[in-house]
């Protein structure tokens, strides 16, 4: 028993020890960011950072405390650099909702930077496609040659990384992958403390898919362990964005609450979390800053920089005892005041759109809309444009029009798709005037598949991934933003070096396209037509051939005849 209680003590140290984060030990952030749109509509942002203060390229890591070990694996195995994985029902309208934290394209999205040491980029990309696609349960399997590029200025490393070459690059889309509860089940697995508390408690899969947009995503990059930058640790982000409708899921008011958007209320923060906080944007911007009355009140607001501009926000930290201490549960709860909103949304400064004109289905025509609102300043937009093989673009017939003259690129790589092989790639960097609209054309011959080539339902027709738009907006004030561990996680998504300007990446629509479609019934009525044919000829003739036919004795005559002769005499005719 002596010895026991000498070991009590040497065990409670050890196991403290491990249990305790050290001064540069892993950690987890968990963040909700609720912001009121001018439709009346709510977003809902969740940002959930886990980062872990190892360098997974330099050393072999055994165990994990709070990042994914299947991540860790993965990125270890693949030597991975970056990887950015979206799955998103919906699209985000910019002109009815503003500019977004972090826009993702409809359906599925993944983009990888591999590392200078791995020799065969393609192969680890078809094996990291597989390995994803049963860890998420999607459909990431079918990511191939067909609609795999490797753009060349569009995805730049976010994370700490020196590698410029472009070839380490692989980007691909699935626009017709459907988001449902398969994908939001593994995503909230990979969080330290599941969905069992904390701010995921509130992710309820039928609240969540009954809404106008879902995207959930996940980000992994090496980043800076401190300000120095004297080790390097990896970050795994975490974000799912909804937006819940004013009509569908507000009754028609603009009334919100955290119980109202999810059916449920925050009662505790994760255990292992070392910051858990809720930010409130209760106006459109600092001048209307009354619009809605936040209950309960809270007793910090903060200024944050946000697409260039700082805005204000009521500010609820989790980790304060006394937030608790009137009751046992949090339910943030927005009523609108009125006050002077006009109803008409602000155009955003730089937004997009695509369609599809043209008549018939031998040829058409692709038109890009992307328009520069900024009254006095003029920037750069890097265009990406993704076109399945079976689209033969004419790039002959490119043009950039801007306010009725043409606008040359000032820079233009194109990659021609290899039928069955490779897909069309098209980058463009273009100069937008202020106040203007510049208009994107090309035309392009719908190709005729082989039968086996349409999918089962070929009359609903092909998606076209979305349009890819990067650029630096010029910001309202000069600010820089500095990626601090205190800082809001939704004002480092991506990192800025210079305040006079932010980035932005939005993405457009996804174009339905209709190919020449062969009458699939002909077959059916072929194989029918040639089946009862069969029947009806081959088998009354194989009937001859091996029917045994025997001579009937018309003397002793049978039951027929003997029926026969009754009926005969009952007619008074001679029987047979």
């Amino acid at each position: 028993m002596a010895a026991v209680r000498l070991l009590i003590p040497v065990l409670l140290a050890l196991a403290g020890g491990d249990a305790t984060p050290r001064a540069h030990g892993d950690s987890f952030q968990e963040e909700l960011l609720l912001s009121p749109l001018r439709s009346g509509d709510i977003a809902a942002t969740f940002q959930f950072r886990t980062r872990l203060d190892s360098d997974l390229r330099q050393e072999r890591v055994s165990h994990y405390r709070l990042f994914p070990k299947v991540l860790g694996q993965v990125i270890s195995k693949y030597s991975i650099q970056e990887l950015h994985l979206s799955f998103t029902q919906g699209f985000w309208r910019t002109r009815s909702w503003g500019q977004p934290l972090l826009q993702a394209p409809a359906g599925a999205e993944l983009w990888v930077w591999f590392q200078e040491s791995v020799q065969d980029v393609d192969k680890n990309w078809k094996e990291l496609t597989n390995i994803l696609s049963g860890i998420f349960c999607a459909s990431l399997n079918f990511i191939d040659s067909t609609n795999t590029v490797t753009p060349t200025a569009s995805f730049k490393p976010l994370g700490l990384a020196n590698v410029t070459d472009h070839h380490l690059l692989r980007y691909a889309t699935l626009p017709r992958e459907i988001v449902c509860t398969e994908n939001l089940t593994p995503w909230k697995k990979l969080l330290p403390c599941g969905s069992k508390v904390g701010l995921a408690s509130l992710l309820e899969a039928e609240r969540l898919y009954h809404s106008s947009y879902h995207s959930q995503s996940v980000h992994i990059r090496p980043v800076c362990r401190d300000a120095g930058c004297s080790a390097v640790s990896w970050e795994l982000r975490q974000m799912l964005t909804v937006v819940f409708d004013m009509y569908t899921n507000g009754l028609g008011k603009r009334d919100w609450s955290l119980f109202k958007m999810f059916s449920r209320t925050v009662t505790e923060p994760c255990p292992l979390a070392t910051q858990s906080k809720i930010y409130v944007d209760s106006g459109y911007d600092k001048k209307e800053i009354d619009l809605f009355e936040v209950t309960p009140s809270s007793s910090q607001d903060v200024e944050v920089p946000v697409h260039g501009d700082e805005r204000v926000y009521a500010l609820y930290d989790l980790l304060e005892p006394e937030l608790f201490n009137t009751s046992r549960n949090l339910n943030v709860a927005l009523k609108w005041k009125g006050g002077s909103d006009s109803g008409q949304p602000h155009p955003p400064v730089f937004h997009a759109e695509r369609y599809v004109s043209g008549y018939g289905l031998q040829t058409g025509v692709i038109n890009t809309m992307i328009y520069n609102n900024h009254p006095y300043r003029a920037f750069p937009v890097m265009f990406l444009e993704t076109v399945p093989w079976y689209l033969r673009l004419y790039v002959h017939t490119l043009t950039i029009m801007t306010k009725g003259k043409e606008n040359k690129p000032s820079y233009i790589h194109y990659v021609p798709a290899k039928d069955r092989q490779l897909p069309h790639l098209l980058e463009m960097l273009i100069q937008l005037p202020p106040n203007s609209i510049t208009k994107i054309s090309i035309q392009f011959e719908r190709a005729l598949l082989k039968w086996t080539e349409y999918p089962p339902d070929p009359n609903h027709g092909f998606y076209i991934s979305p349009s890819v738009l990067s650029v630096l907006i010029p910001s309202v004030r000069n600010m820089k933003t500095d990626e601090l561990e205190g800082s809001p996680l939704f004002s480092t998504i991506f990192p800025s070096s210079d305040g006079s300007s932010y980035f932005m990446r939005l993405y457009t629509e996804p174009l339905l396209v209709n190919l020449p479609t062969p009458d699939f019934s002909m077959p059916y009525n072929v194989i029918c037509l040639t089946c009862t044919v069969v029947a009806v000829g081959y088998g009354s003739f194989y009937n001859l051939l091996t029917r045994t036919f025997q001579v009937e004795d018309n003397k002793k005559g049978g039951l027929a005849m003997k029926i026969a002769n009754i009926i005969r005499r009952l007619r008074g005719v001679a029987p047979l």
